[in-house]
């Protein structure tokens, strides 16, 4: 089926070709009425602008940059990977992508590498953003120097970021205490929690919506406090094993992060009948490894490829001062079990 082009999107809202392109541009003369027409024919559609085109005809470039943490976290590898992969695909329409990294969990080392950010260098930057009052005082200075900014899996939103790129992470969090109670129907006992930090506003929202749904729904499991891995698999290896010999009625584990190889080495040695089952976050390589053998029951997953995409083009449109079509940016959370893997 051929993509649909600006001439369908006229042609459903009834507008005119250059209505439709006022829109896109963001640009003034168009009544609220006649643009929400127009952005309801493109969510119908399922219309994508094409960036390439527009901006080889513009000879417009955008400079854009991706700040990671640094780390064995085999998700943060994996969007990394993604950016690599695709760099000459976006530099075909001079969109520019480069990778900066700054040590995990480290508030200050992360604002300090923003700081250093050149405005002559760099138009936006997309963040894996830590939830601390110097991080807000950083994307302060970014803004006021001209720079976009977006927030990346885990979000800051009392800063002056312009746009979240990510999963709604309570609802993820809701979802994984349903799986759990579901999985653990006509049990008692406790449900262990692994984090890598509640520093992270992503962590913190998950478990906030594991707790409500568990609260209402599952009174029956005791949902125990959160142990912090800080997403190392031996760190969380050392403390979850700890925690399982101090609490043996644990029925269920949720690992809100990342340092699930630390999870999967612990359970099968823990020698605890029954079998706790587990819930995890992100179809890493190593998740769906254990999805397969059977110690992880279910992945709740995020598409790193939308999500790359998504930061480009919510970006490019804040640099364009266009509109931004959030039904085409929304995230979904998905779940995974060994019989629905791709």
């Amino acid at each position: 089926m051929p993509r649909p082009t600006v001439r369908d999107v006229a042609k459903a809202a009834g507008v005119s070709l250059a209505t439709v392109d006022r829109v896109l541009n963001g640009r003034n003369g168009v009544r609220s009425t006649t643009q929400a027409r127009v952005l309801a024919a493109m969510k119908k559609l399922d219309y994508e602008r094409d960036i390439m085109a527009a901006n080889l005809s513009k000879q417009r470039e955008y400079r854009l940059a991706f700040v990671l943490p640094t780390g064995s976290n085999t998700f943060m590898r994996e969007i990394e990977a993604e950016v690599e992969q695709l760099r000459k695909t976006f530099e075909r329409a001079r969109v520019r992508l480069q990778i900066i990294t700054a040590p995990a969990f480290d508030g200050r080392a992360l604002a300090e590498t923003l700081d250093r950010l050149d405005p002559c260098e760099i138009d936006g930057v997309a963040l894996v953003a830590t939830d601390a009052p110097e991080i807000t005082a950083a994307i302060e200075k970014l803004r006021a120097n001209g720079i976009n900014v977006v927030t990346l899996v885990s979000d800051l939103p009392t800063s002056p970021r312009e746009h979240f790129v990510g999963i709604d992470n309570v609802v993820a969090g809701r979802t994984a205490a349903g799986l759990l109670g579901r999985f653990c129907s006509g049990r008692r006992g406790s449900v262990a929690v692994v984090a890598g930090s509640m520093m992270l506003r992503d962590h913190a929202e998950r478990r906030s919506g594991f707790d409500q749904v568990m609260r209402d729904e599952y009174p029956q499991l005791n949902v125990l406090e959160t142990i912090e891995g800080y997403d190392e698999a031996d760190r969380v290896e050392d403390l979850l094993s700890a925690h399982l010999r101090q609490h043996r009625d644990v029925v269920g584990i949720y690992s809100i992060g990342a340092g699930n190889r630390g999870v999967a080495r612990t359970v099968p040695r823990m020698d605890l009948s029954p079998r706790p089952f587990v819930v995890v976050h992100e179809l890493t390589k190593y998740a769906r490894a254990e999805l397969l053998s059977g110690v992880f029951d279910a992945v709740i997953n995020q598409d790193v490829g939308h999500e790359i995409r998504s930061a480009v083009r919510v970006l490019t449109a804040l640099i364009d001062g266009r509109p931004i079509v959030k039904a085409q940016e929304r995230i979904r959370v998905e779940i995974f079990m060994r019989y629905n893997l791709p």
